[in-house]
């Protein structure tokens, strides 16, 4: 693990942020795109992803969350990205994508992402919309 802001912890051991699942749950449960995401698929999904987590050193619980689905070859896709909205405002967030788009394991890959609301946070680490050639099937 490592210390970031003094108060808070991050880690990518998937071991240990899967003991935390409840908590992600709660996490996801702000959200507008996975409010409504039942524990067992947020295990499951956790389960094929890289996961990257935020802990609040004090409570010992995740206030932030985002995975990342890979082939480890060629290409990324960052997904529930989240910080609890008790803790926003304080670069978390940032520091997740900085810490995803640094990470080692995806050097050289082409990343993708989609986002209704947080293309300013995004455009930061290089992410732009690419709209003309993305396809996408809903459930």
């Amino acid at each position: 693990m490592q210390t970031i802001f003094e108060q808070y912890q991050m880690t990518d051991d998937k071991e240990l942020i899967k003991e935390h699942s409840k908590d992600i749950k709660a996490l996801l449960s702000q959200s507008y795109w996975a409010k409504e995401r039942t524990l067992e698929k947020i295990e499951k999904s956790m389960e094929q992803s890289l996961c990257f987590a935020v802990f609040d050193m004090e409570s010992n619980q995740i206030i932030g969350f985002a995975r990342v689905v890979t082939d480890y070859a060629t290409m990324y896709y960052i997904c529930d990205v989240i910080v609890d909205e008790r803790h926003r405002g304080k670069q978390i967030g940032k520091t997740l994508v900085n810490w995803i788009v640094t990470e080692e394991k995806l050097k050289g890959m082409y990343g993708m992402l989609l986002t209704s609301d947080a293309q300013g946070l995004y455009s930061q680490y290089g992410f732009s919309e690419y709209q003309q050639s993305c396809m996408c099937k809903f459930k």
